[in-house]
């Protein structure tokens, strides 16, 4: 087969395919691969049998959502500092039940009797299990065990208890438990960003100055000030 790429165009190669291809020009191609654990185990969750789910070879596949995941990892893998690891399991697991979906055809159906949430129980044990934990590296194995529910039900079921995404709600923890030490301690940069979850102390500086607008100098010299 010849053809003409164009961004965007998306490849589905199943496990164990043979073939080869040449490119006529220099391209850039991004290669994701999921472990077939994973695509088990989302096929579990979904309630489907994974024994039955047969994955097709499908070229120049057009799909907004896999596109948007890729563009999403594209930029973790270009960014000067990555992502929290959560948000990276959060995006393999959405491309496996994406690729699921796409395999048998099946969609999920919208919900007309109102969006489903974690119950205040669940939302308040599994708020608490993230503040007490906030300086490990959360996995969504975890806080899905802590909730009760599957980590594929639990990336639904959090956005629509919270409105916001659970890495996006983790990543906003460790950057307002690092402004609040900041303002009521002593303690050095270093290991504040430790103490809150981050990778290392220009993480924190990164992460803070995107989401709040101000650097920890700045926050700490704001506190000073009262």
């Amino acid at each position: 087969m010849r053809r003409v790429q164009k961004p965007g165009d998306i490849d589905i190669v199943p496990a164990g395919m043979d073939g080869s291809w040449e490119d006529d020009a220099d391209c850039h191609i991004l290669r994701l691969s999921l472990h077939p654990s994973l695509l088990n185990r989302v096929a579990e969750d979904l309630g489907r049998d994974a024994g039955k789910i047969e994955l097709l070879p499908r070229f120049q596949v057009r799909d907004a959502r896999i596109e948007g995941i890729g563009r999403a990892v594209k930029a973790d893998l270009e960014a000067d500092t990555p992502s929290d690891p959560l948000f990276i399991e959060l995006l393999a697991n959405a491309l496996a039940v994406r690729l699921i979906e796409s395999a048998s055809g099946r969609f999920p159906a919208p919900d007309h009797h109102g969006e489903p949430k974690l119950s205040e129980r669940q939302l308040r044990v599994l708020t608490e299990y993230i503040e007490t934990n906030l300086d490990q590296k959360l996995q969504l194995a975890d806080l899905a065990m802590v909730a009760g529910v599957s980590v594929t039900r639990l990336k639904t079921l959090f956005r629509n208890s919270t409105g916001s995404p659970v890495h996006q709600y983790v990543i906003r923890r460790r950057v307002e438990y690092a402004r609040a030490l900041m303002a009521t301690t002593r303690m050095p940069a270093s290991e504040i960003a430790l103490a809150a979850g981050f990778a290392h102390q220009s993480h924190m500086a990164s992460t803070m100055r995107r989401l709040l607008g101000q650097t920890p100098g700045e926050i700490v010299r704001q506190a000073s000030e009262f």
